[in-house]
């Protein structure tokens, strides 16, 4: 019996490390995703204050490209889990 209660902790606990990892990659990567928005942000304000004095004037076309980079960058960093 008691075999069983040891291989039966294992396996809980290898089922926690495998949940475990999923939790920190998702959390560091909201946690980066967060700094990095913000960072960009405050460079857009710093930039446009300095160059215009007031909002920045985003046209369609520079919002397309910044959409089109984003899920470019978006993807390339999914692809990064289909490494062996």
């Amino acid at each position: 019996m008691k075999r069983v209660d040891n291989r039966l902790n294992h396996e809980i606990a290898s089922m926690e490390d495998r949940e475990d990892w999923q939790m920190r990659v998702l959390v560091t990567g909201g946690l980066i995703g967060a700094c990095v928005g913000l960072l960009t942000s405050w460079l857009l304000v710093r930039t446009s204050r300095e160059v215009r004095g007031g909002p920045p004037a985003i046209s369609t076309g520079d919002a397309i490209k910044v959409g089109v980079t984003t899920i470019g960058l978006v993807r390339a960093i999914a692809a990064l889990g289909d490494r062996r």
